[in-house]
């Protein structure tokens, strides 16, 4: 099945993309600068939003099929607008074992991740111990449709099925209290629903944090 998302990923996100995404993650991106971690890339939709005050950026991405797409991605963008001054490196790495020393980056960045990953809280415990003080979490997830019961209904039934189909997807999470509860100090955060998205999928939270 991670083969088979891997090639139509981008395909089925387009829509979603156009419609909000693009600018949702140009907005987060924007400030960034220093040395920047990226947690599961998959096929590197943030890459043209980085600014170029970013001097280098790691991507993490385990799953071999979406990095082999990341890799792919990373070369066109090199050639679209090369940045000699910025390092670049992708490593297979899984979020909740970051093979980097503690104090390592300015920022840590998360989009659509948390949502998949086995522990969020042990990852989040990782990419908080990279950071250096102050360090900036970015994040963009879908989450529990918390104010909407009917909605919350819905993606809990959905949920078993959904997480087979979509790489462990889980719809019912609450980010934000497992962002804070990580030790995160959520300086904004914003709610919005996911223009053209699946309605089980829609509830999103994107904000920074800072350590």
């Amino acid at each position: 099945m991670a083969w088979f998302m891997s090639l139509i990923y981008d395909r089925f996100m387009s829509n979603v993309e156009e419609a909000c995404l693009v600018e949702w993650r140009a907005d987060l991106l924007r400030d960034l600068a220093g040395e920047v971690l990226e947690i599961g890339a998959g096929t590197g939709a943030n890459l043209p939003h980085y600014p170029r005050a970013v001097t280098r950026l790691v991507l993490t991405e385990p799953d071999r099929h979406m990095r082999l797409k990341l890799h792919e991605r990373v070369w066109h963008e090199r050639a679209r607008a090369p940045s000699p001054s910025r390092a670049l490196d992708i490593t297979p790495a899984p979020s909740d074992a970051l093979p980097f020393p503690d104090s390592t980056f300015d920022a840590v960045v998360s989009t659509l991740v948390l949502c998949s990953v086995p522990d969020p809280a042990r990852s989040l415990a990782e990419m908080r111990r990279v950071l250096r003080p102050a360090g900036k979490l970015i994040y963009l997830e879908h989450v529990a449709a918390e104010d909407r019961p009917d909605r919350l209904a819905w993606q809990r039934r959905i949920e078993p099925a959904w997480k087979h189909l979509a790489g462990n997807c889980h719809l019912t999470r609450r980010t934000a209290d497992t962002i804070r509860a990580a030790g995160f100090t959520i300086d904004r955060e914003q709610r919005e629903s996911m223009h053209k998205a699946m309605f089980f999928t829609r509830p999103t939270i994107r904000g920074v944090a800072h350590k």
